[in-house]
């Protein structure tokens, strides 16, 4: 009988019959680790569903406290603060789908937030271009060290986040905006971005060799064994582009406000990792659906403009751990219900007597026939002539000519 190991619980080969191939369609692209088959998207579309019911009914009891807030400045205002943290969320969910979060994108939201206050008051190019070339180097930098060195990370980019926070921790007042730019003007326009990149992102990762491909950076086995120059440079490329969106949601939450009030920004990427898990991204990487971000990070902002509306003080802190919490049970699901069906291994049943197996190469080899059973005892032995066989034999009368004496 064959063994089997379920793909994607061990480090080992999965055990195949002789003369069978190994599915290539793995979650991971590997042949060895990876899960067989594509990935099951019941579960985003039953979850989705449930987070659109939600959206709803958080618009319908904002729009019965306060009407306002979902029409004119008010509602310009809810869109800008709704696709700063969406583009947070993406800077999360980027990350999370390439298995190595990025925890230090709250720091640096606050940070460029900080400095677009300093520098709005000399354009545009100076308080957004400059700022998002260094964050494009500094992500570089992150993914150099996470891929290079082969560490977590979650845990390189706390380190990065400590580093932020000492940028930060130089100014002790909030910080006045400088210039005048208000980007409720185009409210509509920033969301119409924000949705298509966020659902055609989510279309593209729900396509099976962008979806291995992007989260190969995925342990299958060892989770310090090295995944390939393909997953370091997936993986490089996400710590590049979720700084600098980072970078970009911080400098949009400081054009809508006249101060800056410095603080270290965890607050924001909890909220933000939250909000990524909650829509569906699996914490392990890999797995995410299509519309799930949006309708969360929209859910988002809505519960926050009914708590201001009601009265209630709600932290960020607040909202994001339960927003974790909730995300880590959602997690489960994905994982549960989302990887591939692997059913039950197919007994391999012995060729009958005299019936030939194909081997790898295609040869036919034939089943020897069963030999009978050897004698229990040896013959018994002649003793009527007891002349040595190995002696001279009895017809040679004369010697043999090369015994002459003339040889």
């Amino acid at each position: 009988m064959m063994a089997y190991d379920e793909p994607g619980r061990s480090g080992q080969a999965e055990s195949t019959p002789v003369g069978s191939t190994v599915g290539t369609d793995t979650v991971a692209d590997d042949r060895q680790n990876g899960e067989s088959g594509g990935d099951r998207f019941g579960v985003y579309v039953l979850w989705e569903t449930l987070l659109l019911l939600g959206f709803a009914a958080l618009v319908y009891l904002l729009w019965l406290e306060n009407p306002t807030a979902l029409r004119g400045s008010g509602l310009r205002a809810l869109i800008v603060d709704v696709v700063a943290l969406g583009l947070l969320a993406l800077a999360a969910g980027l990350t999370l789908r390439t298995a190595a979060v990025n925890l230090a994108i709250g720091p640096v939201a606050v940070a460029a937030g900080l400095n677009f206050a300093e520098q709005s008051d000399r354009g545009l190019l100076i308080a957004v271009g400059t700022p998002a070339a260094v964050a494009a180097v500094g992500g570089l930098v992150l993914g150099l060290v996470v891929v290079l060195l082969h560490v977590p990370g979650w845990a390189a980019s706390l380190g990065a986040a400590a580093a932020v926070v000492v940028y930060i921790e130089q100014r002790a007042a909030p910080v006045l905006v400088q210039g005048d730019y208000d980007p409720r003007g185009i409210a509509g326009q920033l969301f119409v971005g924000f949705a298509a990149l966020t659902v055609i992102g989510g279309l593209f990762g729900a396509i099976g060799p962008i979806r291995r491909l992007v989260g190969r950076f995925r342990p299958v086995a060892d989770p310090a064994r090295r995944r390939g120059v393909a997953a370091a440079v997936v993986t490089t490329g996400g710590y590049v582009c979720s700084t600098v969106l980072a970078m970009l949601a911080g400098a949009l939450l400081a054009s809508k406000d006249d101060a800056v009030t410095p603080g270290d920004g965890l607050d924001w990427t909890v909220l933000a990792v939250g909000a990524v898990l909650l829509a569906g991204t699996s914490a392990f990487g890999l797995r995410g659906g299509v519309f799930g971000t949006l309708l969360t990070v929209g859910a988002v902002g809505l519960f926050l403009a009914y708590a201001q509306a009601r009265g209630w003080t709600v932290s960020r802190w607040v909202v994001g751990g339960a927003a974790l919490a909730a995300g880590l049970a959602v997690t489960r699901l994905v994982e549960r219900y989302g990887r591939p069906v692997v059913g039950p291994p197919r007994p391999v049943s012995p060729p009958a007597a005299g019936e030939s197996t194909g081997g790898a190469g295609g040869w036919a080899m034939s089943q020897p026939e069963p030999v009978g059973d050897w004698p229990p005892v040896l013959p018994a032995q002649s003793t009527g002539d007891p002349t040595d066989p190995w002696g001279p034999r009895r017809w040679e009368t004369n010697s043999p000519i090369w015994q002459a004496d003339d040889r």
